[in-house]
Order: C-alpha cells, then structure tokens, then sequence
C-alpha cells in the first residue's frame, strides 16, 4: 500500500518513512509546502494528514488529492511516530 504523509516534523522524516517500510507500505512525506504538492504525492491508497503541524494550504491540496484518487484519508493532530504506528495499524499492518 502506498501512503502519502502530509504535515509532521521535519525532523521525523527519515522516521515516518522507516516505520511506514516495516510494515511494508511505501510512503511519501511532504513537510513543507510544495508548488506541485497534488502532482509529487501520486495516487496513494492512504492520505494522513499531521494536522498540529501542516499548513492551510496543504490541508487543501490533499483534500484535493481525496476528490481526485478517492484513497482513505486519516488525520492525527500528534505526528509523532506513535500516532503514525496506530493508523498504520488500522489499516492490516
């Protein structure tokens, strides 16, 4: 499964994209804002929106990408590696 991470600390990157490779998904994260944030993300099966720490304007690219691919979409207001371990687990993995 692919998973795009919109928002979270900038710090954690590397973080989010290992824990997303243990469980076997390949992930995307975008934290800061991008032109081209809606055409980078692809068509990702989960969208999860680290809402504490993601802008407005990002908020509505990806809810843009949800209009566009239909994927599932979870928002967190932590984006710590714990938040993003139990969405994760949510979703079989």
């Amino acid at each position: 499964m692919s998973v795009a991470i919109v928002g979270g600390n900038e710090c954690m990157e590397r973080k989010y994209k290992q824990i997303c490779e243990e469980r076997g998904h390949k992930a995307r994260v975008f934290t800061k804002p991008t032109t081209a944030l809606r055409e980078n993300m692809g068509c990702p099966d989960l969208i999860i929106v680290f809402t504490g720490t993601v802008s407005h304007t990002m908020v509505r690219c990806a809810m843009q990408a949800v209009k566009a691919f239909s994927p599932s979409i979870e928002h967190s207001r932590s984006a710590s590696a714990s938040a993003l371990k139990e969405i994760l687990s949510r979703y079989g993995s």
